[in-house]
């Protein structure tokens, strides 16, 4: 059966997302969701800055769905449009809508969706047979609607249409005397007789007091036998088929749940995905159901499903180096990249959509897209994408900022009729307060992995209107540092904290010592001084690239 569900494009920028990446997310998924494509969702790798959850508060704006690692999971290979059927449908509507589907596996559920059993042929023909068994007397449960419905019978007395009871079945096919003799001393309160038509063995029947009376060849019965059914509260069914016919169909009028398994257990979507395969090995139908945290099925998942492409697509904004990336990246197709910064050979499996501008934001070239394709910008998203701008530019004063965002900036302005100074100001205060914040936050925040050669180092950026309280902690922080380089066995590990107001940054490093002596800046105090640098992409990550690259440990 081909997999029922779409494909979801998840438009995602780095891990420890800063204010541009977050925002460029999610203008881009409204980007293209204005062009026609539902599917694309706005995604962030981790918590927002304060300044990034000012602005999307401020302009009432949704923040993108948290997406804390693309690890393979069961829910990004389901089926996540399931067909599932309730545990008191009879098992004809059960083939019936496997049959239209291509279904070999039904999830069985209870009347709120919650999973109760797994239904699959094989299970029903293995039930099939302990049910119909020459050797033993036959017993169905079902209800007189359920046996009308399968059957196609015409009602001619009905009692208690819906209550689902256990039923021996008789045919009377005997004689009159030899009905009576089986029948004697046996309560038939719930019995199931079907007969063609022989008044004796209704009338029989029917003052014995049995459950339903099944009239077959569409014989129906006369004015007394159907006066003493009333009186005894007997149902009565006409089927329009012979008495053998008929009482082959009794079985398919059964329950769903008396076919299927509570011991096919279901897997959880958040599972990894190698779960499922284990437990697809151990399942007759090579197929389960897929359930949520309360046991809501959210979907189905084959072998087939689970060996073959995920549901989720990627696009990535604002990084195109898998370091940066969520973890797990690696496994899911990237179909889109939109950046502005170096490139780091992300690797892909086709030709994709590559955007990448030397200009000061990611923003810039989101905001552009709109105007060049034509495409309705909402106030609401021309509002953060101007922020976007200003807070990667420094209030379009940093080195890296163009003629293009500065135009674009402006541009935006006039759409939303925001003043750039005053704006600017707000998302400084907004960015610049560390009050009460971790070292371990503020190393965090806008953290970067980087390769050179054959080492790897980390590179945070945090904005401030006053250094006087970082230097005040300049030993907590860097024993953070030192902390995190140890751990992933980095070269080292900087904190770079600029000063918005001045337009100046420090830079706060843990590194073995023979490199962090490498280092020929101005040092006051252990804090390394970078006068007039501002842009970590375009003024530190030069430098500190052409030192490694000289760079011989002793």
């Amino acid at each position: 059966m081909k997999k029922n569900t779409k494909t979801k494009t998840y438009i995602i920028g780095h891990k420890n997302p800063d204010t541009d990446s977050i925002v460029s997310a999610a203008a881009y998924a409204v980007f293209k969701q204005n062009q026609g494509y539902s599917d694309y969702i706005a995604c962030r790798a981790g918590k927002p800055t304060p300044q990034t959850e000012y602005i999307f508060s401020r302009f009432q704006v949704p923040l993108p769905q948290l997406v804390s690692d693309l690890i393979p999971r069961i829910k990004h290979f389901c089926n996540d449009t399931p067909i599932t059927i309730h545990k008191d449908t009879c098992i004809w509507d059960a083939f019936t809508l496997m049959q239209k589907h291509g279904l070999r596996f039904l999830p069985v559920v209870d009347s709120d969706g919650t999973y109760h059993s797994g239904m699959h042929f094989a299970l029903f023909t293995e039930m099939f047979l302990k049910r119909t068994k020459p050797q033993q007397r036959t017993v169905i449960e079902t209800s007189i609607r359920f046996l009308a419905d399968v059957i196609g019978a015409k009602k001619i007395l009905g009692f208690d249409e819906t209550g689902i009871k256990t039923s021996p079945v008789i045919i009377g096919a005997a004689s009159i005397e030899t009905f009576r003799q089986y029948i004697e001393g046996t309560s038939m309160q719930d019995t199931i007789v079907i007969c063609g038509n022989r008044r004796d063995i209704q009338e029989l029947a029917v003052k014995h007091g049995a459950r339903l009376l099944i009239v077959t060849t569409g014989n129906e019965p006369d004015t007394a036998i159907l006066e003493l059914a009333r009186k005894n509260s007997v149902s009565i069914l006409l089927s329009p088929y012979d008495t053998t016919s008929t009482a082959q169909l009794l079985i398919y009028a059964m329950p769903v749940s008396a076919f299927s398994s509570t011991d096919i257990e279901p897997v959880l979507a958040s599972e990894p995905l190698h779960n499922a395969k284990n437990a697809l090995e151990r399942s007759p139908a090579r197929t389960l159901a897929v359930i949520d945290g309360e046991r809501k099925v959210v979907g189905t998942i084959s072998q087939s499903d689970a060996y073959g492409k995920p549901n989720i697509n990627v696009i990535l904004v604002d990084h195109n180096e898998i370091s940066q990336s969520v973890d797990g990246m690696q496994h899911f197709d990237i179909v889109e990249v939109i950046d502005h910064h170096r490139l780091g050979n992300v690797p892909t499996q086709v030709p994709i959509t590559f955007i990448n501008q030397p200009v000061g934001a990611t923003c810039t070239i989101v905001t552009n897209l709109f105007f060049s394709q034509s495409v309705d910008l909402p106030k609401d998203i021309a509002s953060i994408l101007l922020c976007g701008i200003l807070a990667d530019t420094l209030l379009l004063q940093s080195a890296t900022t163009t003629d293009i965002d500065r135009q674009t900036a402006h541009r935006l302005a006039t759409i939303t009729k925001l003043d750039i100074q005053e704006l600017g100001k707000q998302l400084i205060k907004a960015a610049s307060n560390i009050s009460g914040r971790s070292a371990e936050d503020l190393v965090n925040q806008d953290l970067k992995e980087y390769s050179e050669d054959s080492y790897s180092y980390t590179v945070s950026q945090i904005e401030v209107e006053d250094l006087s309280e970082i230097i005040e902690r300049k030993n907590e922080i860097i024993e953070v540092l030192e902390q995190k380089r140890k751990t992933s066995n980095k070269l080292f590990s900087a904190l770079m904290i600029t000063d918005i107001t001045r337009l100046t940054s420090i830079l706060l490093i843990a590194a073995v010592q023979d490199f962090k002596n490498e280092l020929k800046l101005p040092q006051e105090q252990g804090i390394f001084q970078l006068s007039g640098i501002v842009s970590r992409k375009k003024q530190l990550l030069p430098l500190l690239s052409e030192l490694i690259k000289h760079y011989a440990p002793l």
